[in-house]
């Protein structure tokens, strides 16, 4: 893949589009990271001294943060104090040459440092501003500070995540988070869109609650067509059975017939012709009614077998199924192999960093890792010299802690 000036790549969709990013810790980062493997230029743009608080967090690399160094490839970084006027100054001089602003500092921030979107706006009217936040730019919530577990509480999905019956438990990924920035980055694109016809750009407003409320889509239809709360199931699916995981000899699979056709076919192809005739199973809601009963009697037939064997029997019959596996087993996975879902980037400290694929494939080609994850402040001197800033003026921003290169220290979270 072709480099263009400035790091952007030739031949990708969003080549020639520069964004930057002010923001910290996962969900506007993993927005800008959409961005960048499209073939945006993105320039972090981080605090001296310390940058993204994702830099600090366990497991190290050579004293590389893990999870940075997959959130923030194909990125450049520039470490620039924005409470300094110059500091100001010089993050201006990049709005004007910006197509977007992704941010997602505490709400009001971007604002009180007078680089807000009213600000900005003016300053480019061009430019695509992405705010992502806890809870929106409105509203009773607007001003609170907002992190993922707290939107997956008020959205409900706690309250119907784990074993049925059970405490409340997180879904195991940071889902708002990663919601709110795929939500952010469609958003940004959909504005890019709108500006390509009208010229102008506009305000994207984005939040982790509403993302993890708008994925709730079958306990919204239960709740608001029958007026039921919908409570946790463990595995199980919200109105079909039998969906979920089963238990084998050694270890979990899941599978799913919640049609009457994938019904019939599983009770044959495990022995269990018997449910087809009982009344109990009849069709898929007394299925669903008398799902404990169903469950029951299909891991009396899979708990003693080995995984492998159950996979079998009913991939021969055409149902639906697969292994539940652990993380060894995912990155091992020959599917993933086959797709070279898995890709890698040479880090100056880290090394070679396996980095997780980009599902989106365009023209049946996988979207290509060009960067690692920068260093703080590894490309201070490269950005401030393609905004005009001479030698000279560099060393005297350095000097005054208006920007930083790399090597900073940055501090470590315990965990």
């Amino acid at each position: 893949m072709a480099q263009a000036n400035g790091g952007g790549p030739t031949g990708l969709p969003l080549s020639g589009v520069l964004v930057l990013e002010v923001g910290s810790h996962i969900a506007g980062p993993f927005c800008c990271t959409q961005l960048a493997d499209l073939g945006a230029d993105v320039i972090k743009i981080e605090a001296p001294g310390a940058g993204d608080s994702m830099r600090g967090h366990a497991p190290f690399v050579n004293g590389e943060a893990g999870v940075f160094l997959r959130v923030g490839r194909n990125k450049r970084s520039i470490a620039l104090d924005l409470r300094q006027q110059a500091g100001k100054e010089a993050f201006l001089r990049l709005v004007d040459r910006a197509d977007v602003v992704v941010e997602n500092l505490r709400p009001g921030n971007m604002d009180r440092l007078g680089l807000g979107w009213s600000v900005l706006s003016v300053r480019n009217p061009r430019l695509v501003y992405t705010a992502v936040s806890g809870w929106g730019r409105s509203g009773p919530y607007a001003d609170d500070g907002g992190l993922d577990i707290m939107a997956q509480a008020m959205s409900g999905i706690m309250s119907i995540t784990g074993p049925e019956g059970g405490d409340p438990a997180k879904a195991g990924i940071p889902v708002c988070d990663l919601a709110c920035a795929l939500y952010g980055a469609l958003a940004t694109l959909a504005a890019l869109r709108a500006r390509d016809a009208s010229g102008e750009g506009q305000l994207v407003d984005v939040s982790l609650f509403e993302s993890g409320v708008s994925l709730t889509v079958w306990e919204a239809a239960r709740y608001f067509s029958t007026g039921e709360v919908p409570h946790a199931l463990g595995s199980a699916h919200q109105s079909g059975a039998p969906y979920q995981a089963f238990r084998a000899a050694d270890g979990y699979l899941t599978a799913g017939a919640p049609n009457q056709g994938l019904f019939e076919r599983l009770c044959k192809a495990l022995g269990l012709e018997g449910l087809i005739d009982d009344e109990r199973f009849a069709n898929n809601a007394a299925r669903f009614k008398n799902r404990p009963a169903l469950v029951a009697a299909i891991e009396e037939v899979t708990a003693p077998l080995p995984r492998a064997e159950v996979l079998a029997t009913l991939s021969a019959a055409g149902v639906p199924c697969s292994a539940l596996q652990h993380y060894d087993e995912v990155a091992a996975d020959p599917q993933l192999a086959a797709r070279g879902f898995f890709k890698e980037t040479e880090h100056p400290s880290a090394g070679a960093v396996r980095q997780l694929g980009n599902p989106m494939y365009f023209s049946e080609e996988a979207l290509p890792m060009r960067l690692p994850s920068p260093r703080l402040g590894e490309h201070s001197a490269e950005v401030l010299a393609s905004l005009g800033y001479s030698p000279t003026e560099f060393a005297e921003l350095l000097e005054a802690g208006v920007v930083a290169e790399a090597g900073a220290e940055v501090p470590r979270a315990a965990h």
